[in-house]
């Protein structure tokens, strides 16, 4: 098969990553019959400061018709965030209806833990976000803006089409893994919007009768990740709390270098985008340390997204291999000093 990537390196460490590992990307699909290009479309905060926009006007339309995208990190400390979101990130997955975002959380073998007493294999969880509605829904305003009385207001939107597809991707995922789901809410303080998520988990839930379902408030859902991650399977939750949950899933596991991210669209109809968790990381930009493996992994749900398990399980299997070789090199982020092209050469051997 052969398969056009739109690849935005974006911002800040983003380019770094993307360019040294697109070369492995190339040489795996190929040693599988796999012929794969990776179309570069400089996007992202150096544009918006020369033009003022992060991406072209027609950018989706030119997006809509590759096989998927690849995007390496937005963000830039002389543009405030909201503005860099709203003009690259968000728009791409509110547009090709990404509403599942996947993040998996595994702690590998090799790699150490900020928790006492958890070795590789023990925690190993996949968080479900709602990914194009709930709190991030861009639904509200401000008024009298500069006055005593300047109000601002900031709605949550949930439908049940989209928080149905994203509970039935958790449940159908557990049920090719331990067969556990977690719901995260705060139904106690959200009385209507969360209440809601409540009740067609229970509703959806009938509909796999071998899969446990657990149900906690996102506080607690935060202190149980740190005193027993290794109990976790699926996690599934809104946008704004699956945000936060998967930060603290990356540090469990080792480091947000380590932390993969899907935004798909189920149905199929629109390109998939793939990202690490990490973001642009503008304090080491230039000094060639960034870690890279959070790109590769993330390009292996590309490439098993696409249908192309052979190519997405070596991927997967070379980052896992790197990091169980006490010899390999390893970035700062994991206690090493190597540096980015350093990881990209020994996943590369």
């Amino acid at each position: 098969m052969a398969y056009e990537v739109a690849t935005i390196p974006g911002d800040g460490i983003g380019p770094e990553v993307v360019d040294a590992t697109l070369p492995l990307f190339e040489s795996v699909a190929d040693s599988h019959g796999v012929d794969v290009e990776f179309e570069r479309f400089e996007w992202g905060s150096d544009r918006y400061l020369d033009e003022g926009a992060m991406m072209p006007e027609d950018a989706l339309d030119t997006l809509e018709s590759y096989d998927s995208i690849l995007l390496g990190a937005v963000g830039h400390p002389e543009v405030p965030d909201h503005l860099t979101l709203h003009g690259l990130l968000l728009p791409i997955r509110k547009s090709f209806d990404q509403r599942v975002c996947k993040r998996p959380s595994v702690l590998f073998e090799g790699v150490e833990s900020p928790l006492r007493g958890y070795e590789g294999g023990d925690v190993d969880f996949v968080v479900f976000r709602e990914n194009t509605e709930g709190e991030y829904s861009d639904v509200g305003g401000r008024e009298h803006v500069g006055f005593a009385h300047e109000v601002a207001i900031q709605t949550s939107v949930f439908t049940r089409e989209g928080t149905e597809s994203i509970l039935r991707a958790a449940f159908e995922e557990a049920g090719e893994r331990e067969g556990h789901v977690t719901s995260i809410t705060k139904s106690n303080a959200q009385a209507y919007s969360m209440t809601f998520w409540d009740d067609l988990v229970e509703e959806i839930s009938t509909e796999y009768p071998g899969i446990e379902v657990e149900r906690l408030l996102v506080d607690a859902a935060s202190m149980d990740l740190i005193r027993r991650p290794e109990e976790f399977d699926v996690i599934v939750a809104s946008n704004l709390f699956g945000d936060i949950l998967t930060d603290i899933g990356a540090i469990v596991t080792g480091s947000m270098g380590l932390a993969p991210s899907g935004n798909i669209d189920p149905s199929g109809s629109y390109p998939s985008m793939f990202e690490p968790v990490h973001g642009s990381a503008p304090d080491i930009v230039g000094e060639g340390i960034a870690n890279p493996l959070a790109t590769v992994l993330s390009a292996s749900m590309l490439f098993e997204d696409l249908g192309e398990e052979a190519v997405a399980e070596e991927l997967w299997a070379r980052v896992e291999s790197v990091l169980a070789d006490e010899s390999a090199p390893l970035t700062p982020d994991l206690g090493g000093s190597a540096g980015t092209e350093d990881v990209v050469e020994a996943l590369s051997d």
